[in-house]
């Protein structure tokens, strides 16, 4: 049996390619058109040279671009590597000679420290350049343009046979010592983890998720990216998580699942003017990463009038270990060992 991590948005686009897939800013991309820039994407790899196996690297924040460049190297075969888009140029240097990334997808404002790393590596043979500006196909010399290397490709339009214990993603964690390790996740791994997400939490609700976890780092990319798509829900997409930007995004785009670490709720909770917002559409809120303090958990939950579940996970478990049902009942007495709270 092969299974291909691209399935995921694969099917979706297939049964409705019409739906709002992500919002950024004024832009909204359906289904069809996110999975045919995936498919062109992956074409555009194939074109370059980038073989099945081969690593791509990516230094995105949370942009469509990220999407587009995850789910297309995915239909070249081609394993991921995400990176954390704070990395100075010294640290993506280890990441892309570590990891043997072949290519490195990079937006447009972290070129520069991007560059001095990709000129550094020599397996580095291809550095990709994504842009806000869609109509902007030109990029630095010895550099391509994201938009352009999309635009003059041919769709891949059948998936790769990869196997389950394939590698689709290689997330670096800092672990305890040393240097950043690369954990090596499957596509079984991943798919598996989106699709529990989405029938454990989401229960199947096409929810307009907010996502200002970013999509480098295993929480956002499993649990906001993967299994919102799993479930046919919309991505609104926030590169840069402020309190009122997060808020203001939730009442015009009706935001039904949130996601965040306990300093975002905090943040929410205690912004002044919160109540000016209209919130009433939020049914769902998840927190990770860290313990939640039960008085914050408590304080949000009779503020916003929406129980936060809390999970666990690391990036090993592609990430999720553990995480409640939305339906469970509320259990503050077993906070040191990461108990969840839910909508009763």
């Amino acid at each position: 049996m092969t299974l291909n991590l691209a399935t995921l948005l694969r099917e979706t686009a297939a049964t409705d390619p019409s739906r709002p897939a992500m919002v950024l800013g004024e832009v909204t991309l359906s289904y069809a058109m996110l999975h045919g820039m995936a498919q062109r994407f992956g074409g555009g790899l194939a074109k370059l040279g980038v073989k099945r196996g081969q690593h791509v690297a990516l230094l995105l924040p949370n942009v469509p671009h990220f999407t587009i460049a995850y789910f297309g190297a995915h239909y070249a075969a081609a394993p991921v590597v995400p990176l954390n888009v704070l990395l100075t140029a010294d640290e993506i240097a280890y990441h892309l000679e570590d990891s043997d990334s072949v290519a490195l997808v990079v937006w447009e404002g972290f070129y520069e420290q991007a560059r001095k790393a990709f000129d550094r590596i020599a397996t580095c043979k291809h550095l990709i350049v994504a842009k806000a500006d869609r109509a902007d196909v030109t990029a630095p010399e010895g550099a391509v343009s994201m938009t352009a290397l999309i635009g003059g490709a041919e769709p891949i339009t059948d998936l790769p046979p990869t196997m389950p214990d394939d590698t689709a993603v290689i997330l670096y964690t800092s672990g305890t010592t040393g240097r950043p390790k690369g954990a090596e996740l499957t596509h079984f791994n991943l798919f598996y983890n989106a699709d529990y997400m989405s029938s454990r939490l989401l229960g199947g609700h096409r929810d307009v998720a907010l996502v200002c976890l970013p999509l480098f780092h295993s929480f956002g990319q499993t649990v906001m990216q993967n299994g919102t798509l799993r479930s046919g829900g919309t991505m609104v997409l926030m590169p840069r998580f402020d309190p009122e930007g997060a808020l203001g995004l939730i009442a015009k785009h009706r935001v039904s699942l949130f996601a965040g670490v306990p300093t975002m709720y905090f943040a929410l909770l205690h912004y002044p003017e919160s109540s000016k917002f209209d919130t009433s559409s939020l049914e769902r809120c998840v927190s990770g990463g860290s313990a939640m303090p039960v008085e914050v958990m408590r304080a949000f939950d009779e503020k916003f009038r929406v129980n936060v579940l809390e999970g666990y996970g690391l990036s090993e478990t592609s990430p999720v270990a553990r995480t409640p049902r939305a339906r469970w009942s509320p259990r503050p007495a077993c906070r040191a060992r990461s108990a969840s709270r839910a909508t009763t």
